[in-house]
């Protein structure tokens, strides 16, 4: 069995998440309470007890969702797993790059979140409220979603921001321009072409600012090299060098989620087991379409985590 461990990113956050790792293990209980330390803000308070719109705002989902990761992954690491000798790779859906980063040693945790923080505010401010829009576009191939995308946006902005699967492409930009797409994409034989319920449009050019902000956050943050490669959103492929981190986590912010393309190029380098760390079960499941020969586990129970130390052989 070769691994890779996957962090989920934004839309797998759910009121309660978490809960019970902390009140089961010390080492997920330490880490939720690092969380509001470093962000000042009792953050596992919203992730326990809600309300849903005040979580799913985007400056407190994306470092609740990795507080959820890495609450798992020491919990794991309690249990005798070593990310370096167990991995081959790491990679993350979107934020879920950062929650893969940290996992691997090559930011801390507090600056992780931090980031986030940051992160989630610069991409909600990024764009006024109502201007954006995001659209998942189902049954059509990248290269046909991405034709699509670029003849709706008619002097706006509409781009392809998530190769998510066969057949699961997300776009991304103005209003407008996005509800055009969905009506191209229905005419030229989607099975499906839906608005997506989000605050801004992520992952296209109307990201700019954010990615400006990013880039000045990422360049006090102090990176190391991760214990193994990270395979990089807006790469399809490997990377370890700090600069390059950095400056694929400032790309990824305007820039395309390659997630399909990183599963399979994770399958070509013999990689046949993704585990995916944290809340939910939607890399799970995109693994399944994406190739038949990957195996895809999450991980985010007491009996998912003894599930696997069990696998490895602890």
């Amino acid at each position: 069995m070769t691994i890779a461990f996957t962090f989920p990113g934004q839309g797998s956050q759910s009121v309660g998440m978490g809960k019970v790792l902390a009140d089961t293990f010390p080492e997920a209980k330490a880490v939720f309470e690092e969380v509001d330390e470093a962000l000042g803000q009792k953050l596992s308070d919203i992730m326990w007890n809600g309300p849903e719109e005040t979580l799913t705002l985007t400056a407190n989902a994306q470092p609740a969702l990795m507080a959820v990761s890495l609450a798992t992954m020491r919990v794991l690491e309690a249990k005798g797993l070593d990310l370096g000798s167990s991995a081959a790779y790491v990679a993350g859906h979107s934020l879920g790059e950062y929650s893969a980063l940290a996992a691997a040693g090559s930011i801390d945790f507090a600056t992780t979140a931090r980031l986030l923080r940051v992160r989630g505010d610069a991409m909600q401010n990024a764009v006024p409220v109502g201007v954006g829009a995001m659209a998942a576009l189902l049954g059509l191939d990248f290269e046909l979603a991405a034709e699509i995308a670029e003849e709706a946006a008619q002097g706006e902005v509409c781009q392809a921001a998530n190769d998510n699967a066969p057949g699961q492409v997300v776009v991304s930009g103005h209003l407008a321009a996005v509800e055009r797409a969905v009506e191209i994409a229905k005419a030229k034989g989607a099975r499906r072409a839906v608005m997506l319920p989000v605050s801004a449009p992520f992952h296209c050019s109307l990201m700019a600012p954010a990615a400006d902000a990013m880039s000045e956050a990422l360049a006090n943050a102090e990176i190391s090299s991760p214990a193994v490669p990270l395979v990089a959103n807006v790469l399809a492929e490997p990377i370890t060098d700090p600069a390059d981190i950095r400056a694929r986590l400032v790309e990824q912010v305007t820039g395309t989620v390659r997630w399909r393309e990183s599963v399979l190029w994770l399958a070509g380098q013999g990689v046949d087991t993704l585990v995916e760390v944290g809340t939910g079960k939607v890399l799970t499941g995109m693994v399944r379409r994406i190739n038949k020969d990957t195996t895809g586990i999450a991980v985010n129970t007491p009996e998912d985590i003894d599930t696997l130390i069990e696998k490895l052989g602890g």
